[in-house]
């Protein structure tokens, strides 16, 4: 008998990734999204689907009810900007909602949660790469909202209500290659769908913030994972805390860095046109690199990313409009 997974924002950007993900492994998955940025366009075929809100206890029940085996929860705002400015709205959502989820799962016995955290939990990294065991220290309320969710999870676990998986991604990209996934993030702030809105025109030009920093050219490194990639390593997890009913806490990264002008000049190439964009001045709290070490992921569930080359990358998001 097919394992029934619960796949709380699987209406989403990455979430429907984890979605198919999951359908094409041989499970039985349920969408639970209120659509607030999914789109019903990311639902495939064989996925049931429930629209929800995770402050909706009924319905968080009412999902949990359906012989659910185990749950990937996606279900966060994530704007860091926007954080900072309405914590309420991200203690709501982020924080209350993930309690109604974990009490959901008690209540219903389903023992089994991936959770989609966050290198927000890091803060300004004191080394590199950054490994799980870096201090805790997040420098936004996103972040924050993240390590309570964690927390929570591990009390929890303690004291025997659930095993869980908390996934700490770096910077998510790209799209399935083939094409099965066309719903675009809404309003993200990311800097991929903003060059692609700029490299289609519906967005003037890019603003480049920090050209000073301490990295070989100036602007900012980060860890780009594809969300294929993203997507195998929640599989991996379940299909771990499934059969061993130990919990981990593992990082998703490539542990290779790439910078914002590198990122431009490799969308440039694949799409074969200039982009618009300018330099303006930095953002408070963006720190100069962010890399992943992932060899927790690769030694326990023995993951790797497949997508290591940002032209690649890039491809599969250009993909969606040519």
């Amino acid at each position: 008998m097919k394992q029934k997974i619960l796949v709380i924002g699987g209406a989403g950007y990455i979430g429907s990734h984890v979605q198919k993900q999951f359908l094409e492994e041989g499970f039985e998955v349920v969408v639970f999204d209120n659509l607030s940025s999914g789109d019903k366009v990311n639902l495939l075929p064989g996925a049931q689907f429930i629209q929800g809100d995770i402050l909706n206890k009924e319905q968080l029940n009412y999902a949990m009810g359906l012989n659910i085996d185990g749950v990937v929860h996606l279900a966060a705002k994530k704007a860091i900007g926007e954080s900072m400015e309405r914590p309420e709205i991200y203690a709501e959502n982020n924080i209350s909602g993930s309690i109604n989820i974990l009490n959901a799962m008690v209540l219903n016995k389903v023992r089994h949660i991936v959770f989609s955290s966050s290198a927000a939990v890091y803060g300004m990294p004191q080394y590199m790469p950054i490994d799980e065991n870096h201090p805790i220290a997040p420098i936004n309320y996103y972040g924050y909202t993240k390590v309570v969710i964690e927390q929570n999870m591990q009390w929890y676990a303690q004291l025997g209500k659930l095993d869980f998986a908390a996934l700490r991604y770096f910077n998510a990209v790209g799209y399935a290659a083939d094409k099965s996934i066309t719903g675009r993030e809404q309003n993200s702030q990311n800097l991929m769908p903003i060059i692609m809105e700029v490299a289609t025109g519906k967005r003037p030009q890019l603003s480049v913030y920090g050209q000073d920093y301490d990295t070989p050219d100036g602007t900012c490194i980060r860890d780009y994972i594809h969300v294929t990639d993203l997507a195998r390593a929640h599989t991996l997890a379940m299909k771990h805390i499934m059969s061993s009913n130990q919990s981990l806490t593992v990082n998703l990264g490539t542990g290779k860095g790439t910078s914002v002008t590198e990122i431009l000049k490799a969308t440039e190439k694949v799409i074969g046109k200039k982009l618009n964009y300018v330099y303006a001045n930095r953002r408070p709290g963006d720190p100069a690199i962010l890399t992943a070490n992932a060899d927790k992921a690769r030694d326990i569930l023995g993951w790797k990313p497949e997508y290591t080359e940002i032209d690649d990358i890039i491809q599969t998001v250009w993909n969606l409009e040519i």
